[in-house]
């Protein structure tokens, strides 16, 4: 019996969707709705998403604005942003919140690309843990007799197979954000 790649598979899928999705949060000089993602406002004792909230738009490449269903809620709102670690200050007309994302310093560039490949290095050590947990999984089948070992063999060529290819996601997703971020 061979080992059935397909939950591995799915599992390195997960992996290289999470690490895109830590990506968006990353802001790279240009105004990005998705950078508000991890910032709630208290929502009638509830914590909520200010997408949930409120109309975010982009007015231009740098500027994004907030406009909240709820007038009341306009200085939680601004309040959220301020405590949030994104390093930008809301202006606040009476009606909506505009942030204005700054070019990036060289510095700061550099910093966010170091932050992308630490990112990309712990995905990729979450692939390998999988690998490694699939190898384990083909071992203790062949112990129990339950494969032989030329479908060990190829079991685990599969998942190495899987873990080479799923790598490459990964290496290609960081190099294209590390792109993306050094481009002015």
């Amino acid at each position: 019996m061979k080992l059935n790649t397909k939950d591995y598979e799915e599992k390195m899928k997960k992996t290289v969707s999470g690490l895109e999705n830590e990506f968006t949060s990353i802001r790279a000089g240009r105004a990005n709705p998705a950078v508000l993602d991890k910032v709630t406002v208290d929502y009638y004792g509830s914590p909520t998403q200010i997408s949930g909230v409120a109309s975010i738009s982009v007015t231009d490449a740098r500027t994004i604005a907030i406009s909240p269903w709820d007038m009341s809620l306009l200085k939680q709102i601004e309040k959220a942003i301020l405590a949030s670690d994104l390093g930008i200050t809301p202006q606040n007309d009476g009606k909506t919140i505009r942030l204005t994302f700054p070019p990036l310093t060289e510095d700061r560039r550099k910093d966010l690309v170091k932050q992308i490949q630490k990112m990309t290095e712990d995905a990729k050590v979450a692939v390998r843990n999988i690998r490694r947990d699939a190898n384990d999984k083909c071992k203790d089948m062949k112990k129990k007799s339950e494969m032989t070992e030329d479908e060990q063999k190829s079991s685990e060529k599969a998942i190495q197979d899987l873990t080479d290819k799923y790598t490459k996601f990964l290496d290609a997703a960081g190099a294209a954000k590390e792109k993306e971020l050094m481009s002015i």
